[in-house]
Order: structure tokens, then C-alpha cells, then sequence
């Protein structure tokens, strides 16, 4: 709970069947269990990649527009975050709402297995690694090395991103797209790098973003493992 809560001030679920208002994330995840949820499916969409969603096109538009969602396995519902700043100035506060809407019951689109998702991060590590090599990114001083230095205290708490229960290979598969989402955001945050010309920042960038869709494809692969396995397992 804590690890979804972060240090947002509140968390509230909206739209929950059997609920007139809003209720904080125990109680829903406890009406959730009543209405027969038995597990919780990331989803990390972006702009014409649905990666985790299964329609109706309502819900994937408002998923889209927050670029995550939960889709409830076991109950046709899913919960969309809207995040919102309140409280007086130079004391806000985040607040989170989410909304919980119907889904439609289908497999979640373009999730690889763990397996699947292992294979395409190794060749998607090399890519990114010589994209960036070729434009003199890697080596593109302070902000390059601030970003590896935040990839390494992020790798020593790896263990603690993803709850007991799950399979050591759901660790390794996301500490490595955590890898290539660092070499990515470099890449972007870095300036031109050794790009000279509009037309090679532009061409960096083609060649990042299916690097960029492997990277998601594997988070939500590791953090949807545990129910994969559990519906194997049935």
C-alpha cells in the first residue's frame, strides 16, 4: 500500500460499484475483493501503443491521457489515476482520484511473457548503447553521469520495488528495462549530444522510441507477472 500511496497526501477510488462517493484505497481494495477481483494488471499505454489495455475505447481514451491504468483481473473494472494539486500556495499537496469504470474482459494488449520481455531487453540494451555511442551521448558529461548515479541508487532498492511473492526473474527483467529506460532518458535530457543537425536529433529519436516500447513492455511485464503465473498455474 505504501509503495502505491508514495508520498502523495491522499488516495481516494471513485465510481466503485456499492459506493455513493469516493473511498480511500483499504476499503476499495476490499469492496474490489468483494466483487470477485482476485489479482491487479498494470497497464502503461501511450500514444498508439495500448500496451496493457482491452477496451471499451472510453476507457482506454482516459488511460491513454494518464499513461497508466489497473485493470482488475477476475471483474470487468479497471481504475484510471487523475492527479490533482490543492491546498494553499507554497503549501500544495497531491491528491490522487481514481477512477473506476467498466472494462472490457479480454487479454491485456501486447504484454510479452517474462521470458519474452528478457530476450527483447538484451537486444534493446545493445541498441540503445550504440545509439547513444554514435551520438556521443554516453559520454556527454555531468547530466549523463547524474543520470547513472540515480540508475545505481535506484538499482540498490530493485528488491524493494516489486512485493515478496514475485519471481526473481520479474526483478532482474525490471531492474534491466529500468536500465534502458536510464540510457533512454539520457539520451533525451543530454541536449543534442553529438547531433549537429535537426535532422539527427530527429533520427536519434526514431531510433530510441522502439527501444523506449520494449522498455515499457517489460515493466508491465514484471509487475503483471504474479497473476500471470497464478492463471498458468489454474
Amino acid at each position: 500500500m505504501l509503495a502505491v500511496v508514495g508520498e502523495d497526501a491522499v488516495h481516494r477510488v471513485e465510481g466503485l460499484p456499492g459506493e455513493s462517493g469516493p473511498v480511500g484505497l483499504t476499503l476499495a481494495l476490499g469492496r474490489l475483493r468483494a466483487l470477485g477481483v482476485t489479482g491487479l494488471r498494470v497497464a502503461l499505454p501511450a500514444p498508439g501503443h495500448p500496451l496493457g489495455l482491452s477496451g471499451p475505447p472510453e476507457f482506454n481514451k482516459r488511460a491513454l491521457a494518464a499513461e497508466e491504468a489497473v485493470i482488475c483481473h477476475g471483474g470487468a473494472l479497471g481504475l484510471v489515476p487523475e492527479v490533482y494539486s490543492v491546498g494553499p500556495a507554497g503549501d500544495e499537496h497531491v491528491e490522487v482520484v481514481w477512477h473506476c469504470l467498466e472494462v472490457r474482459e479480454a487479454p491485456p494488449a501486447d504484454v510479452p511473457s517474462l521470458g519474452e520481455a528478457e530476450r527483447e531487453l538484451a537486444e534493446a540494451l545493445r541498441e540503445a548503447t550504440a545509439v547513444l555511442s554514435r551520438l556521443d551521448v554516453a559520454a556527454s558529461g555531468p547530466v549523463a553521469e547524474a543520470a547513472i548515479d540515480a540508475y545505481r541508487a535506484r538499482a540498490e532498492r530493485g528488491r524493494e520495488v516489486l512485493a515478496p511473492g514475485y519471481p526473481p526473474r520479474a526483478v532482474r527483467v525490471l531492474e534491466l528495462a529500468q536500465r534502458v529506460g536510464l540510457l533512454i532518458s539520457v539520451a533525451y535530457e543530454s541536449g543534442d549530444g553529438g547531433a549537429v543537425s535537426a535532422s539527427e536529433v530527429a533520427a536519434r529519436a526514431v531510433a530510441l522510441r522502439p527501444v523506449e516500447r520494449t522498455a515499457r513492455r517489460a515493466q508491465v511485464a514484471a509487475y503483471n507477472s504474479v497473476v500471470e503465473e497464478r492463471e498458468r498455474g489454474r
